[in-house]
């Protein structure tokens, strides 16, 4: 069992709660359960995996735990205060495994985009990426400014998306390029012309979703060939972006399903 806060693996972890670590390394940390199964199911290996003892007691998880025991010989119990000290959740799940970066193939060409322009809150762009893979979206890039799609807090809201939708972390000019041939780039706005229930979701199609603070950029409304809103009742201005980007996904997904049944009904 490792016991001491300073053994090389402990300190990996660690070190991999930054951004410049992560990057270097091409590696972030998953935590919990489900995670770990979303990952062993999309195929991708764990390189290090650290567990308390006490998880054991848990069926499923020594299912889990005998999975990972025949991928990689790197899994090793734990004590309490190690986990503690590799997890920023007030109450651990028990287990965290290290985990390269996925970088599922970009569909040529993408038909269902969502590009995140500067969403700086990480439990927003978490929340979006797991509406994202709900809604069937196809390809999903990050701009700049936008919180890093391997930060702890996203992966956790996340919920798995990372290991299901093609994602990269992208300059505006690779956006533009990956979009010529998208016909219809909207951008959420909530003095957009075009409501939402009224846009044409059609594939091949890109929605992009700017933070709530500073709105959108202006390579955001470069790109764009119309803006779409949300109307809004009881006097409030805005929705946060995770509720924004949610709605227009699912209108999205529920218009393309309708257009491939031939009852639109919009």
């Amino acid at each position: 069992m490792i016991t001491s806060l300073t053994n090389p693996k402990v300190k990996h972890i660690r070190a991999l709660a930054r951004k410049k670590e992560r990057y270097a390394a091409r590696q972030f940390v998953i935590e919990g359960v489900r995670l770990i199964e979303e990952a062993l199911a999309a195929r991708v290996v764990p390189s290090l995996v650290l567990h308390t003892a006490n998880v054991e007691d848990d069926a499923r998880t020594r299912t889990l735990l005998e999975r990972l025991r025949a991928a990689t010989p790197e899994v090793f119990a734990v004590n309490d205060a190690v986990m503690k000290e590799i997890t920023s959740t007030e109450t651990p799940q028990g287990i965290v495994a290290v985990v390269p970066f996925v970088e599922l193939p970009m569909p040529a060409p993408p038909q269902f985009v969502l590009i995140l322009d500067a969403v700086r809150d990480p439990g927003n762009v978490g929340t979006i990426l797991r509406s994202a893979r709900a809604a069937g979206v196809n390809a999903v890039f990050c701009a700049h400014g936008t919180a890093d799609p391997h930060n702890d807090k996203v992966v956790r809201a996340a919920m798995g998306a990372h290991f299901a939708v093609p994602l990269r972390v992208a300059a505006w000019e690779m956006i533009a390029d990956a979009l010529r041939d998208v016909p219809r780039v909207y951008l959420a706005d909530a003095r957009g012309e075009i409501v939402y229930t009224r846009a044409d979701w059609t594939r091949p199609v890109a929605l992009i979703v700017g933070g709530e603070a500073e709105g959108a950029s202006d390579a955001a409304k470069k790109i764009a060939t119309s803006r779409v809103s949300i109307p809004m009742r009881g006097g409030a201005e805005s929705l946060n972006a995770a509720m924004a980007a949610t709605i227009l996904l699912f209108e999205a997904a529920r218009y393309q399903s309708t257009v491939s049944s031939g009852t639109v009904d919009c």
